[in-house]
């Protein structure tokens, strides 16, 4: 059975696949040799402190590389941003960060299918969300998002299998993120001048919520569905 159409379709594809294939090399490289610091601040705060006028450029990347293949807490990083680069462009780096991360998740996911997406998720999350984001639609989709704790790292993945165009996906992911992060981006600047309890009660709420999101992510989905399906006119 033939694969591909012509022979420049097939040098293309193999191309394709080798530069996929490097990428990923590269991403496991990265997060094997700074992934054990990604999440303890002041490690990360010295790290990219040293690439001086860069250090934007290293923290958007290193933020957008959280979202794809790291297991971290975007809110961690936020926090780092506001401490670092104050609450504008911390919030402005954080935020444009998780876009880039979002936009890889979903064109990777456009583009590979279901089968890739099933191999880059646990299969708890993929049992408990599949569906969900074509079921509710993108008001559902940010009303999940605005949350902290829940997966919407995962989402991003799986509503790249949706029909959904990617202008109106990173709309609803910019704003459904958005208040948590500049949150946590404002703790992190009070932090930097030395308003300890301002910080810590903004960081309070932000991890309340967050581990309100992670232990109800089954709750919260049933919520939003339910209230989908009442304002669609669906039984």
């Amino acid at each position: 059975m033939e694969i591909f159409a012509s022979r420049s379709d097939r040098r293309r594809g193999l191309l394709a696949l080798c530069l996929v294939a490097a990428a990923f090399v590269t991403l496991y490289v990265v997060v094997r040799n700074y992934g054990a610091f990604l999440s303890d601040p002041q490690a990360l705060r010295a790290w990219i402190r040293q690439f001086g006028a860069f250090a934007p450029l290293v923290f958007v990347l290193v933020q957008a590389l959280q979202v794809v293949v790291a297991p971290i807490p975007g809110q961690v990083l936020a926090l780092t941003s506001g401490y670092l680069f104050g609450p504008l462009a911390g919030t402005v780096y954080s935020l444009t960060g998780v876009l880039i991360g979002s936009i890889v998740a979903f064109t990777l996911s456009k583009r590979f299918g279901r089968s890739f997406v099933e191999g880059i998720l646990h299969e708890d999350v993929l049992r408990r969300f599949d569906g969900f984001v074509e079921r509710v639609g993108l008001p559902g989709l940010l009303a999940f998002v605005i949350i902290p704790g829940l997966p919407d790292d995962a989402i991003c993945f799986l509503s790249g299998l949706t029909r959904w165009p990617l202008r109106a996906f990173i709309a609803v992911i910019a704003v459904g993120r958005l208040p948590a992060y500049v949150i946590t981006v404002y703790a992190g600047d009070e932090l930097a001048n030395g308003q300890l309890l301002s910080a810590a009660v903004l960081i309070g709420a932000i991890v309340a919520f967050s581990v309100i999101g992670y232990y109800k992510q089954e709750a919260v989905r049933d919520i939003v569905e339910r209230a989908e399906r009442r304002l669609s006119g669906r039984s």
